[in-house]
């Protein structure tokens, strides 16, 4: 989501020194847009799935691997299985589960994540996970199913003890900027514990805008402060981390 035209946003954030960007898509018609732009953009990458707060069309019998989807379901998975497979298609995400928001049965969230998941896999393409307050769920999930070998939990929001269980998988972390709020310090030492290779910076636009323009919508000029907020965090030189997140969002989506 942008509040301006995308040549705008993009060459803004080409002054902040961001040279590539992941547009997401967390529904059918948003997914479509994500590639789209992508095709038409040398610097934006998408991401593809469907958001588990939109999932409440789906219909499954349970929760278990074996249940077959409703026929609205398989279409919808197939086509964003075609659109996973575009090359500029980088990443099948938003997926994973929101138990903070009461918008989806955890049932039908847990069962479209599964789906995701088998479709990251089959297109050998990133896993981008929404988790909120569901983050025991999610790692369970994860090891049931077996995870792709690209992992990318969006907007991390858990705890120090999550940052370990995710580093001992291999798990990226990518963190948005309500890192930088003042209310946020728990979020920082989770910043703070995360291995700095296996780091990301985002903006989760146009929402989580930084300090200091919090308030304002967000885009992807604006995740520079996240990164300053980040080193600072890790006691790192600004210019070594974006070096370092650099190659980790080139091992995660790329290559480029």
């Amino acid at each position: 989501m942008i509040g301006r035209p995308l040549p705008e946003v993009l060459a803004a954030a080409q002054a902040a020194g961001i040279a590539r960007v992941v547009t997401v898509g967390t529904s059918l018609e948003s997914s479509r847009w994500s590639a789209r732009r992508a095709e038409e953009h040398e610097a934006v990458y998408a991401a593809v799935a469907i958001h588990p707060n939109d999932t409440v069309a789906a219909t499954a019998p349970d929760d278990g691997p074996a249940a077959g989807p409703p026929p609205i379901a398989a279409e919808v998975l197939a086509e964003i299985e075609a659109l996973a497979g575009r090359p500029r298609v980088v990443a099948v995400g938003e997926t994973g589960l929101d138990y903070y928001r009461d918008y989806a049965p955890p049932q039908v969230q847990r069962w479209w994540f599964r789906e995701h998941i088998k479709i990251a896999k089959r297109a050998g393409k990133a896993l981008m996970i929404h988790d909120r307050d569901a983050h025991a769920d999610v790692l369970r999930i994860l090891e049931e199913e077996g995870p792709p070998p690209r992992v990318v939990f969006h907007c991390f929001s858990g705890d120090v003890a999550m940052v370990k269980q995710c580093a001992e998988a291999g798990y990226v972390m990518s963190f948005a900027g309500n890192v930088t709020f003042a209310n946020a310090q728990p979020l920082r030492d989770a910043a703070a514990a995360a291995p700095p290779d296996l780091l990301l910076a985002e903006t989760d636009a146009p929402f989580l805008t930084p300090v200091p323009n919090r308030g304002r919508p967000n885009e992807p000029a604006q995740v520079a402060y996240t990164l300053r907020c980040l080193a600072e965090v890790k006691g790192l030189d600004l210019a070594d981390l974006c070096d370092t997140v650099t190659v980790t969002a080139e091992r995660a989506f790329g290559p480029w």
